[in-house]
């Protein structure tokens, strides 16, 4: 009887240390990552809605096509006679259609070359990089029946859409007070108000920058018509 007594007593310990151990185990399962899971992601949180441009619209045509994103890498765009170089162009939210493309926002990163620039100056204008994130225009101009070289360097800016470099200095030689006089004379001759053309319309310049192989710029745009 003791025996028996004994027995069962083990075998109930027996079940309740059983239990204990897989309730354990569960509850360090429950509350642990597994070890090369990563991080733990956080539960989406109930009508959380999904970012901007992440999900195509509602109103999608049945004949059209939608692209979450779409990119655009070349290494020279010719268009309306204006050269770019290491063009990059990223858009997002596109819609593809019997109408063409139309990106909800587009960003294009270009170089224009600075011979492109130099051109629209004439009579042999040079466009080239100088210290301090300044570029220098080198042109020779006719003022007062004279010809006169000139080297104007300034900074380059964004001004309602365009590129604009308005010299700082300006040198044509001869006695400082001579070169000085003779600058505001021929300050428009090397003043640099560039369009950057052959882009979709809808693109604004937001930022410019020289390099050493020309003027990098930045333009920026909401519903672009990317082909007609």
């Amino acid at each position: 009887m003791k025996w028996t007594r004994a027995k069962d007593w083990l075998i109930g310990a027996g079940a309740m240390v059983l239990v204990l151990v897989i309730s354990v185990v569960i509850l360090w399962w429950v509350l642990s990552d597994p070890a090369s899971g990563g991080e733990a992601r956080p539960a989406p949180t109930a009508g959380a809605e999904p970012p901007p441009g992440t999900q195509p619209p509602a109103d999608l045509p049945r004949d059209a096509v939608w692209l979450a994103d779409l990119g655009l890498d070349a290494g020279t765009v010719v268009a309306e006679g204006s050269t770019l170089r290491d063009v990059r162009a990223v858009g997002q939210d596109v819609v593809a259609g019997p109408d063409g493309l139309l990106a909800a926002r587009l960003t294009v990163d270009a170089t224009v070359p600075f011979d492109v620039v130099a051109s629209e100056l004439g009579d042999g204008a040079v466009v080239r990089a100088a210290d301090g994130g300044q570029a220098t225009v080198l042109r020779t101009v006719e003022a007062l029946g004279r010809k006169l070289p000139v080297t104007a360097t300034g900074t380059v800016e964004v001004e309602d859409g365009r590129l604009v470099l308005e010299p700082r200095s300006i040198d044509i030689g001869g006695p400082g007070f001579l070169s000085e006089t003779n600058a505001a004379l021929v300050r428009s001759f090397v003043t640099i108000e560039h369009d950057i053309d052959g882009l979709p319309e809808g693109l604004v310049l937001q930022a410019v920058t020289v390099q050493d192989d020309g003027f990098r710029a930045n333009l920026r745009g909401e519903n672009v018509r990317l082909v007609p």
